[in-house]
């Protein structure tokens, strides 16, 4: 792979930390300990009460993320109300041959990687997931990858450009995956490893 460039490290090293993944943290509730009913507790017993301690400021947490929306608008407006102020995405296409496989029960008998007049699964995901977030992408970098063709296989990734330069917004993502996917021969086996390392890594710097 390419060495990281200047743009690479322009925007995510000095970033504060961010997510975009939503763990819910719901309101622990407290139970009172119960008196075993063997002894039972008189009226004019006094009861033990532990000294009030300084509530501790709890981090942020976020809210649930509803699933029924009618526009993307919606969906943008419930993540920011659910606690999403920015995101550091990265983006894995997988190009295996299962997507040849798939598609023929799902998308007219076509590959999901057929670039023509109507938009692929992908080019979808892509549009979709980008009109969301952008808003929430502060440096408008995008790390992507390419997995499970016959140069990688299930053991390593390709960038979206050659000397591992980040896309720069989802147009930039979306133009390069349709001049890259033509030239590509769909192999396998399937294997989520090689992106997720390569996303850790990222993180990591």
């Amino acid at each position: 792979m390419g060495s990281s460039s200047s743009k690479r490290s322009s925007g995510r090293n000095n970033r504060s930390s961010s997510s975009s993944t939503f763990v819910q943290n719901p309101q622990q509730n407290y139970y009172a300990p119960q008196h075993s009913s063997a002894a039972p507790v008189s009226s004019n017993t006094y009861g033990f009460q532990a000294p009030s301690q300084p509530q501790k400021k709890q981090g942020k947490k976020y809210s649930l993320i509803g699933d029924d929306y009618r526009s993307i608008d919606e969906v943008t407006a419930a993540l920011s109300q659910a606690g999403l102020e920015s995101s550091n995405l990265i983006v894995g296409i997988d190009v295996t041959k299962s997507n040849e496989w798939t598609g023929e029960r799902s998308f007219n008998r076509k590959c999901l990687h057929d670039i023509g007049a109507v938009l692929n699964p992908y080019e979808q995901a892509i549009s979709i997931i980008g009109k969301t977030l952008s808003s929430f992408d502060e440096d408008n970098l995008i790390p992507c990858y390419g997995f499970g063709d016959a140069t990688t296989h299930d053991q390593d990734v390709f960038s979206f450009y050659p000397d591992d330069t980040f896309c720069n917004g989802f147009e930039d993502v979306l133009t390069r995956y349709r001049e890259i996917v033509p030239q590509l021969r769909l192999a396998g086996p399937t294997s989520f490893a090689p992106i997720i390392e390569r996303a850790m890594t990222i993180v990591e710097e």
